[in-house]
């Protein structure tokens, strides 16, 4: 969404590229963004545009202030407490460390992370306890939590497999299954001979519980998951999300 990539895309409301435009990239793309800012100069350069960007010319020009400025605002402002912010944790050890050579007290600069609770009083500034401050992803009408964004990460990647299972607890008996189900794990070419061995993989960790004779389900759910887990692993080296059903007759 933003407006130079909106530009590349023919997306922006207001401007459009054309053959005679130059457009300069004056910053370094951030680490991680490569891919997508690499994206965004092919479509500009698609819509005819010519691109400067750093990695072929000097143009780069930090939005940051240098040392010495730095330096400078603490002479002029003389702060008795100071706290560092943006960047990462080595830059905000190295501007606490610049306050102190400008004179600040070594407990008055304080380093603080996200999350950290900084209270202020009349005895001065001190970080005094901590908040979740973790990253919150918004789908729909609600948050996504990380948990759940890592099983969407291993539906993505491996599939998902379940493995579903009739059981009597009383008599602790299996009585159906187990039965197969799978989504984006194999080819359909390989599923007959490898859904028979994970049968009867499964099948065999059901009956060695049940026999113990006080099987739960609980315990049979964990069971399934191990040996369709291992299984699914040894024969592909890849690691879908197990699903275990255990029904009870």
């Amino acid at each position: 969404m933003a407006a130079l990539a909106l530009l590349g895309g023919n997306e922006n409301r207001w401007l459009r590229i054309t053959p005679n435009d130059t457009v300069i990239l004056s910053s370094h793309p951030i680490p991680g963004n490569e891919s997508a800012v690499t994206r965004v100069i092919d479509n500009l350069v698609r819509l005819g545009a010519q691109v400067v960007h750093s990695g072929i010319a000097d143009v780069h020009a930090t939005g940051h202030a240098k040392q010495e400025e730095l330096k400078l605002l603490l002479s002029i402002a003389k702060p008795e407490w100071m706290v560092p912010v943006h960047g990462e944790y080595r830059h905000l050890v190295t501007h606490a460390g610049l306050a102190r050579t400008m004179g600040v007290e070594e407990h008055k600069a304080i380093v603080a992370e996200d999350g950290d609770q900084l209270t202020l009083n009349e005895e001065g500034c001190a970080v005094t306890g901590r908040v979740p401050a973790e990253y919150i992803y918004v789908h729909g009408r609600g948050d996504v939590s990380g948990g759940t964004l890592r099983d969407r990460q291993i539906l993505g990647n491996d599939g998902v497999v379940s493995a579903i299972v009739c059981v009597d607890l009383e008599s602790q008996r299996l009585v159906g299954g187990p039965e197969i189900a799978t989504r984006g794990w194999i080819a359909e070419e390989d599923v007959e001979i490898l859904f028979a061995g994970l049968k009867e993989r499964v099948s065999a960790a059901v009956d060695s519980l049940l026999a113990e004779g006080s099987a739960t389900r609980p315990q049979l759910e964990k069971a399934v998951r191990r040996a369709a887990g291992s299984f699914v692993s040894q024969k592909t080296r890849r690691r879908p999300m197990i699903v275990p059903v255990v029904v009870e007759a």
